[in-house]
């Protein structure tokens, strides 16, 4: 993965590592707002067939939040464990995510928010450093520190997704 997402400008700053649990509950509650201001119809609406709705993308982010936390522990258990893929695009079918209800999954936002952080506010420095092998977009030993960075991007980038009604891509 690059050093910086040429789609929204995120920067990959493992220096931001400690402050991830802080920042995701932020970026959750701007999800959750998004969520719990617009009607269903504009919640549903794709702009394209191949892009995903303002929800679908809340429910995927929702989920990155929850697997990124089991990855995470699974790193504090195991030496250098295999993230297994999580099905993202499967799991917009799969889970049925057009048809969830929208304050259901802004408060499921940030309940995955806080479950996620409470995970980072206990690790060590030496947590930090754990590895597991990442397999997105190519299995590549991570650390700790560069999950919870990767996960800030996720939040990041898939808010403005779910914020653009000409997005691209259906996923990071």
């Amino acid at each position: 993965m690059t050093d910086d997402c040429a789609q929204c400008g995120f920067s990959y700053d493992l220096g931001l590592a400690p402050s991830a649990a802080s920042l995701a509950g932020e970026y959750a509650a701007r999800f959750a707002e998004v969520l719990l201001r617009a009607g269903r119809a504009t919640l549903t609406r794709r702009p394209a067939p191949e892009v995903w709705a303002p929800l679908e993308y809340a429910c995927h982010v929702r989920d990155v939040l929850l697997v990124q936390r089991e990855r995470v522990l699974a790193a504090l258990r195991e030496d250098t464990p295999v993230a297994t893929p999580m099905g993202r695009d499967e799991r917009v079918e799969h889970e049925g995510y057009a048809l969830q209800d929208p304050a259901d999954v802004a408060r499921q936002l940030t309940d995955a928010a806080a479950l996620f952080a409470n995970v980072l506010d206990r690790l060590s420095p030496a947590h930090w450093e754990r590895t597991l092998v990442y397999s997105y977009p190519e299995p590549t030993e991570r650390s700790v520190a560069w999950v919870a960075v990767h996960t800030l991007h996720e939040l990041r980038h898939h808010l403005l997704d779910a914020g653009r009604p000409t997005a691209t891509g259906a996923g990071a």
